[in-house]
């Protein structure tokens, strides 16, 4: 099969990886990085090395969770200006690839767009480039869809390369069960559980006026196309432009009183409005984000009168919206998210 494909290059348990670079003493034991570093502490796992994946640990875990099943893992906290700096590099080196397009998803992973016949042999390419020029492994899916390269990416992993495209799809995906769709996840699934779809294929082969009745006349299409692996191929290396910038905290002691909570909603809201100042770009509607004790979390939404760069008001904005939910449980996590006017000549 010949033409353009889409690849996506997926950097191997990367934040692990940098602090191994940084610590070659770390390689081949456990290792978990998360938050300060502190189990103590409410936070949660970033990254797990493979060690430590095999006791089950995962990103997102409490980092409690994390020290009981693999209490000998070495603990790490969260560098983010090193990564970046290691992402960069990384992009940097995709970016320099003869004929290729580099869309960035994240630190650690994105599209790029070639046009070639053997692209299992330009896949081979960019790994050995990365690794020369960062001394990192990558792991890379070659699809002719960007939800079949990103899928494949996890069948070559760890430093492999996979190819998934519409020849090989239900050989090797009909069988799974939804949510092994990048796009479909839990609650998805459970919602296309009821409707009797459980597998891929079912997905591919379910009725549309079904799915539309379910999900809409957007999404329901939308994910049947997800079942037979078909997306866009484009890749974009337009630089993102981000819509929102927001600010979250997760708290070591509840917050209970009035007053301490007031003083936190300013506080993000401080931040937030030094984010959106950086870009020019007044705030026109303030999101909040509450997370309850234990683990109860709710977000609102408010357009505010006229977009503003002022934090008093995007403060008491996002209060208001915390005591319409008139509850009184304590608060363990508070976000507050600035959504900007969009920027001259819209978004790409």
């Amino acid at each position: 099969m010949t033409g353009p494909w889409v690849l996506h290059v997926d950097l191997d348990q990367f934040l692990a990886a940098v602090e191994v670079l940084r610590h070659p003493e770390l390689a081949g034991l456990p290792l978990i990085v998360g938050g300060r570093g502190d189990p103590t502490e409410r936070a949660v796992v970033s990254t797990a090395s493979y060690e430590a994946r095999a006791f089950g640990v995962r990103s997102g875990m409490p980092l409690k969770t994390a020290v009981r099943k693999c209490p000998d893992a070495v603990l790490l906290p969260v560098d983010a200006p090193v990564y970046l700096a290691a992402s960069e590099q990384v992009m940097s080196t995709l970016r320099g690839l003869d004929g290729a397009v580099v869309e960035v998803l994240g630190w650690d992973e994105a599209f790029v767009g070639i046009d070639t016949d053997d692209p299992q042999a330009f896949a081979r390419h960019i790994q050995v480039e990365v690794l020369a020029a960062t001394s990192l492994h990558c792991s890379v899916g070659i699809g002719d869809t960007k939800v079949r390269a990103k899928i494949a990416t996890d069948f070559g992993k760890p430093h492999g390369t996979f190819q998934l495209t519409r020849h090989n799809w239900f050989e090797v995906m009909g069988d799974r069960p939804t949510d092994a769709i990048w796009g479909i996840g839990t609650r998805i699934k459970a919602r296309l559980a009821a409707l009797g779809i459980v597998t891929v294929y079912d997905l591919a082969t379910a009725d549309e006026p079904r799915l539309v009745e379910e999900f809409g006349p957007t999404m329901g299409p939308h994910f049947g196309r997800l079942g037979r692996g078909v997306s866009s191929a484009h890749v974009d290396d337009t630089p993102w432009v981000a819509r929102a910038h927001g600010r979250e905290t997760t708290y070591q002691r509840n917050l209970t009183e009035p007053d301490e909570i007031a003083a936190a909603i300013r506080a993000l809201a401080d931040q937030v409005v030094e984010d959106i100042r950086r870009e020019d770009r007044a705030c026109m509607r303030v999101h909040l984000k509450v997370r309850f004790a234990p683990f109860f979390t709710f977000t609102r939404i408010r357009k505010l009168a006229e977009p503003t760069f002022d934090a008093a008001t995007i403060a008491a904005t996002a209060l208001e919206l915390l005591h319409k939910l008139e509850d009184e449980r304590p608060i363990r996590l508070l976000g507050v998210r600035a959504e900007m006017v969009e920027p001259e000549g819209g978004y790409s």
